[in-house]
């Protein structure tokens, strides 16, 4: 995986983290919404940022390898 592609993971991964944490603390603080919209959209937040973190995973794994197979070529 290149060092860009890389970069584009963790940023939409990141990104996605942000977006989910912010709407979270904004869902459950609001008082008009009802249990039942909140715990829906708290598990869609939970699924999303595990994939987000999975993906966060992912990208680190692959640019160790090429990392230390590039080191292991020199």
């Amino acid at each position: 995986m290149s060092r860009t592609d890389a970069l584009i993971l963790r940023t939409a991964a990141a990104w996605t983290i942000f977006i989910w944490v912010t709407r979270i603390r904004n869902i459950i603080g609001d008082e008009t919404r009802t249990t039942g919209f909140k715990v829906v959209h708290s598990v869609l937040a939970l699924v999303s940022v595990a994939f987000a973190v999975a993906i966060l995973a992912v990208a680190s794994r692959n640019r160790r390898r090429a990392r230390d197979s590039t080191a292991t070529r020199s």
